[in-house]
């Protein structure tokens, strides 16, 4: 009894008890272990598994390593995944390559509060600086190096390309609508690969506003204008000057009084308010412009290179926004509903020929509610050839539903419609009819005229512009029509773009002196809205912008007009229609960069060098990759040349590249010396 009382009590020890507990958790883990790992999973090895002469625990190979347990269980027992809704499939890409413009402020959204950065001279950097000395550039590149680029034959020295293309022009199957004025360029790597000669004897132009009245007679040595034109009080040469009295065929007795009559005529006209933006057709020198200039007027003067020879020369010599431009069998290179007015003294155009298709043209590019004023012999004259093209002259007006607001001496001026009611309440069958809507009014590049009539837009777009100056600085209504890819953020941009323009304008004018340095003809070569225009407009440099909008891009041109600017469509990978040494400074923002992709960068900076004057300037705002190639050229063209900093300073993506065409004494071209030792050798040879 008590033996078995003592087993009772040993039983009942805790100790017993725990032995127990332990024994049976190691039979269950062993057993669990080995259920785990004869399963597909990684062993869970508390014990070696291998037979060991050792009695000592062996360790895990999976010591020390994490696992994902999710990816052990999904490996396992995977879930089937959850499929998205089918998607829809994507728009064919747009023709258009659209375009990303804008300042995103720092929460995500479009804003026009930001801030460029004030700098002077110095800030704008101390990067680089090249200069060309005796016309050899020092090119240090890993790069191919840019080859001194020779001079042009002397020949060359009023050469416009796709306007002198002589052995084109002979191939055309007909000249008789005028299709030797239109653009006939060389053929892709025929072009121009010298830089244009300057005249002997050539001199910095006359500033503006002396320019108006008078230019240096070597700089457009030329006098078939005053053989032609000297009795009608348009130019005379005095000395060593050519002399604007300010006349044309049809205002002996000036420009000045001319325009008075006009708004005597029709006070509506309103000329720097209601009347901002001009077309002078078949223009002479431009007095008609020229004076619209004090009165807060920009007019285009264009004019056809023909026997008249250099009058758009002239009128760019002497400050005057000009371009060689013909009425032949294409689209003028200007936007619909862009000129408040269109004016023809005596353009020696036929209106009437082929339906009327070249005042169709002008309808195309008149503002809705703009006024065309014609002075002509017909409209005064009582000769009976004359007095019947006066009454086809109606005839096609009253069909294109002009309204003849006033016909005084020998100055007529109509006024076309503001909207399409007379247009749709025509007779069935009159002619000419309208034009398709699917016709885009504003495409120009290479597009042959139609004999219709361009629809007024609906919606007023077009109409409906703000009088100068608030147009400058008020958001178009067709700007809602550009194409681009932002559409509420529209007017947003249009601010922005201007803001940023004038703060980096204002430090231009103040460090670089733009005001002092006689700027008069500017070319904006990448225009987007016209913001470096209208920053200029603004800060009161007495100068005129033609904002060119490339055709790798969106056309802005209609906003520019809107907003009361001059502009025009052009490719860059062509020459441009205008004489050499016709501009003070081109301007040139992410240009490059762009147009690499497309065409050569030496020609475009040839075509650059030809019209810009010497001591004129370029300033090439563009990527770093770019940057040093444009500055070996520009040293290859005997430009000097400065690259610096933007504002945004040494590690920002853009650099400014600063040229200066230099004004030296005249370099001739090696065919020039060889024709020159020939006619040396040849009067040594000559008995005395």
């Amino acid at each position: 009894m008590k033996k078995l009382f003592v087993g009772s009590n040993l039983l009942r020890s805790s100790s017993f008890f725990k032995i127990s507990v332990f024994v049976s958790i190691s039979v269950a883990c062993f057993f669990l272990g080995k259920h785990w790992s004869d399963d597909g999973f990684r062993r869970l090895v508390f014990f070696s598994s291998e037979p060991s002469r050792s009695p000592i625990v062996a360790l895990s190979p999976d010591l020390g390593k994490t696992y994902n347990i999710s990816d052990l269980i999904h490996k396992r027992h995977p879930i089937p995944p959850v499929l998205p809704p089918p998607l829809t499939p994507p728009p064919p890409p747009s023709t258009v390559d659209l375009q990303v413009f804008g300042i995103v402020d720092e929460n995500g959204t479009m804003s026009d509060e930001f801030q460029i950065g004030d700098y002077d001279a110095e800030s704008l950097g101390n990067q680089t600086e090249s200069e060309s000395g005796d016309g050899e550039a020092e090119l240090t590149t890993a790069r191919a190096s840019v080859g001194r680029i020779e001079v042009c034959p002397k020949v060359m020295t009023d050469y416009i390309p796709c306007l002198d293309n002589v052995e084109a022009i002979k191939r055309l199957e007909s000249t008789a609508r005028g299709e030797r004025f239109e653009r006939h360029c060389p053929k892709e790597g025929t072009g121009l690969n010298c830089t244009v000669p300057v005249p002997n004897g050539y001199r910095p132009p006359i500033p503006w506003p002396k320019s108006r009245d008078e230019v240096w007679f070597n700089n457009v040595p030329h006098t078939r204008l005053v053989e032609d034109k000297g009795g009608q009080n348009w130019i005379l040469k005095e000395n060593d000057k050519f002399k604007f009295p300010g006349g044309g065929t049809q205002f002996i007795h000036g420009a000045d009084q001319y325009l008075d009559q006009i708004s005597q005529m029709v006070p509506d006209v309103s000329f720097g308010n209601h009347t901002r933006v001009v077309l002078d057709i078949g223009c002479g020198v431009a007095s008609f412009g020229a004076y619209l200039m004090s009165r807060d007027v920009l007019t285009l003067s264009i004019a056809p290179k023909d026997v008249h020879e250099n009058q758009i020369q002239f009128a760019l010599e002497r400050g005057v926004p000009a371009m060689v431009a013909a009425f032949t069998t294409r689209r003028l290179l200007y936007p619909s509903q862009a000129f408040d007015l269109v004016h023809c003294s005596r353009c020696r155009i036929n209106w009437t020929r082929d339906d009327g298709i070249l005042l169709l043209e002008v309808n195309r590019m008149l503002r809705a509610g703009g006024y065309f004023v014609w002075a002509a012999q017909p409209v005064y004259k009582h000769e009976k050839a004359l007095e019947e093209q006066w009454e086809e002259m109606l005839n096609l007006t009253t069909r294109l539903c002009w309204v003849l607001v006033k016909k005084e001496g020998y100055i007529a001026i109509w006024q076309k419609p503001t909207n399409n009611t007379c247009y749709l309440s025509r007779d069935a069958g009159i002619i000419p009819p309208l034009c398709n809507p699917e016709d885009d009014p504003d495409s120009v590049w290479y597009v042959d005229l139609k004999a219709c009539i361009t629809r007024i837009e609906d919606n007023g777009y077009g109409a409906n512009v703000a009088p100068w100056p608030s147009r400058l600085q008020t958001p178009p209504d067709r700007l809602q029509t550009i194409q681009i890819d932002s559409y509420i953020a529209r007017k947003e941009l249009f601010v922005a773009e201007y803001k940023y323009w004038k703060e980096i304008i204002s430090n231009y004018v103040n460090a670089l002196h733009w005001k002092q340095i006689g700027l008069r003809n500017v070319m904006d070569m990448r225009a987007g809205y016209g913001g470096f225009a209208a920053a200029l407009a603004e800060l009161k440099v007495d100068c005129w912008v033609l904002n060119v909008v490339p055709v790798s891009g969106a056309n802005t041109l209609p906003v520019i007009y809107d907003r009361g600017l001059l502009g025009v469509m052009h490719d860059w990978c062509e020459p441009f229609d205008t004489y050499p040494r016709t501009y003070d400074l081109l301007h040139a923002a992410g240009l490059f960069s762009i147009e690499r992709k497309r065409c050569n960068m030496t020609t475009i900076m040839l075509e650059m060098d030809r019209i810009l004057r010497p001591g004129g300037r370029v300033y090439i705002r563009d990527t770093i990759n770019v940057m040093s190639e444009l500055q070996e050229i520009g040293n290859a063209m005997r430009w000097h040349t400065t690259l610096r900093e933007t504002a945004e300073g040494p590690h920002a993506s853009y650099r400014v590249l600063l040229c200066e065409k230099k004004f030296e004494k005249k370099v001739e071209s090696s065919v020039d010396k060889h024709h020159t030792k020939k006619k040396k050798r040849k009067s040594k040879g000559k008995r005395p």
